[in-house]
């Protein structure tokens, strides 16, 4: 009886200072939040100064930072063509393709609504703990892919399979 009394009240607990969680994104500083912080981009000369655009107050400046063209130009893409809306020309069979068997337009909330239930009827049993557990991974284990059991079944079915990275 006095074992389980004392892992209850441990059970209570607070996590002491300056630890943190797994999965806790709360900043535990009165300073500001250092990745929100965005430097800009390096001041350009200009060509000329009466070509300049004109401002746009509360629009975007030449020196913003811009992730995703930068990311889709290092990736060897074109930025320009993150402006255009609409599915490109070269595209449209892929799409075309992806969607012959229909599109559910509410996919993203149907997702987001299944997956509520899911955590809820998961956590129905786990609401008490005598320790701090991060069920995440107990909860989705079922939903999982084994990339390497996979691979080994279908190597041994006599498929061509690229090669696993090493096991940790």
């Amino acid at each position: 009886m006095l074992l389980i009394s004392v892992l209850a009240l441990a059970a209570c607990s607070s996590t002491p200072e300056g630890v943190t969680q797994l999965r806790s994104f709360k900043s535990s500083s009165d300073g500001p939040e250092e990745f929100a912080i965005l430097p800009g981009k390096e001041l350009e000369q200009p060509e000329s100064y009466t070509s300049l655009p004109t401002p746009t107050p509360g629009g975007s400046n030449r020196t913003d930072q811009t992730p995703t063209a930068d990311a889709v130009a290092a990736l060897g893409g074109s930025p320009a063509r993150l402006a255009q809306s609409g599915v490109p020309s070269d595209e449209g069979q892929l799409v075309a393709y992806a969607t012959r068997n229909g599109v559910q337009p509410d996919i993203r909330q149907t997702l987001a609504q299944e997956d509520a239930d899911f955590r809820k009827r998961k956590q129905r049993f786990t609401k008490i703990r005598l320790f701090k557990v991060d069920r995440y991974y107990q909860a989705y284990d079922d939903e999982s892919l084994d990339g390497r059991g996979t691979a080994w079944s279908w190597r041994t079915a006599g498929a061509e399979t690229p090669t696993n990275p090493p096991a940790e």
